[in-house]
């Protein structure tokens, strides 16, 4: 384990001499963990988009799935609400991801669900955590930087669903946003910046059924050295615009104010890098487990338009797993 900001000279090293490595950061950077690729513990596992390392745990396949939902109430989360809308309106911030855990009751273990889920990151750690992630943070191939937001999420069984999302002038206003700071985050690092896909649709399967997702694709070039500066372009990057916000710094504030408690390891990343190339998660559809409690982390972007019941709606949809 490396602590505090020694984990960017570890992984600066590690990306000069092309030692492969898997690295997962949480939203404020007080535990991060970086290990090399041939030296993980057995108590992570963790899939990539295919590359991965997994246990030999054997699901009980035919098992039935029970899973019930124990929301925040409408009170404390009307409360943080109308403290972020105090800040929007001063113009403090235009643009918030307010977050909550919701405690969850569902007959399976965190390996049993890391097991049975489908998605393009997986992450387990010590029957603690588990992330069924549909967002990728950022991916580097032969020195082109890419980052992929996803903001925006709608009930695909809802009437003209993709239409209704895309045309939506508040889902708009809020993607653009983030699209833009972005945009600015790999400025930081990369040059001829440039938004290659702009608000394309993914679909999800869930235990509830099918979503739509919004995401963009926005990219830059490194420069050749970037193997040796991998771990202080991610720290640039940080935290990820799409769970955080605009403008990013004081709004990174309010949400420390607003939100009940710490993120810990949600809405940071995870990814490997394998001498040349990186790919990365951001920690969104996380369960973890605290007293013998699981609770599910989830949350919507708030503006100065958004309404309250909206807004608590989407944060309770997005609680699911990925097990159909």
């Amino acid at each position: 384990m490396v602590l505090s900001d020694t984990f960017i000279y570890k992984m600066n090293e590690w990306g000069k001499n092309k030692i492969p490595f898997l690295f997962i950061l949480d939203f404020n950077l007080n535990a991060p963990l970086v290990f090399p690729m041939h030296d993980i513990p057995s108590y992570i596992w963790f899939n990539i988009r295919g590359v991965k390392k997994e246990s030999t745990y054997n699901t009980i396949v035919n098992s039935e799935f029970t899973f019930d939902k124990l929301p925040i109430s409408m009170e404390k989360y009307t409360n943080s609400f109308h403290l972020v809308q105090s800040y929007l309106h001063r113009g403090d911030s235009y643009l918030l991801n307010l977050t909550f855990p919701t405690e969850i009751e569902t007959n399976l273990t965190l390996g049993e669900i890391y097991q049975r889920c489908h998605s393009p990151y997986k992450l387990f750690i010590d029957d603690k955590f588990v992330c069924f992630s549909p967002e990728t943070f950022v991916t580097i191939r032969d020195g082109i930087i890419s980052s992929f937001p996803m903001k925006g999420t709608i009930d695909a069984s809802v009437f003209n669903a993709k239409e209704q999302i895309l045309n939506d002038p508040k889902e708009l206003a809020e993607h653009s946003t983030i699209v833009d700071l972005i945009r600015n985050d790999l400025s930081k690092v990369s040059n001829h910046v440039k938004v290659s896909r702009f608000r394309y649709i993914d679909k999800i399967k869930t235990n509830e059924g099918e979503i739509l997702q919004v995401s963009s694709e926005i990219s830059g070039t490194l420069d050749s050295d970037y193997s040796s500066r991998i771990g202080t372009i991610l720290r640039e990057m940080l935290p990820a615009g799409s769970i955080t916000g605009a403008p990013k710094e004081k709004t990174v504030q309010i949400i420390k104010e607003a939100e009940l408690i710490p993120r810990g390891l949600y809405t940071g990343i995870f990814g490997y890098f394998d001498g040349k190339n990186m790919d990365s998660a951001v920690m969104i559809r996380c369960i973890e487990k605290k007293s013998q409690k699981l609770y599910f982390y989830s949350g919507g972007g708030i503006t100065a338009q958004s309404r309250l019941v909206d807004e608590y709606q989407e944060l309770i949809q997005k609680v699911y797993v990925p097990i159909n």
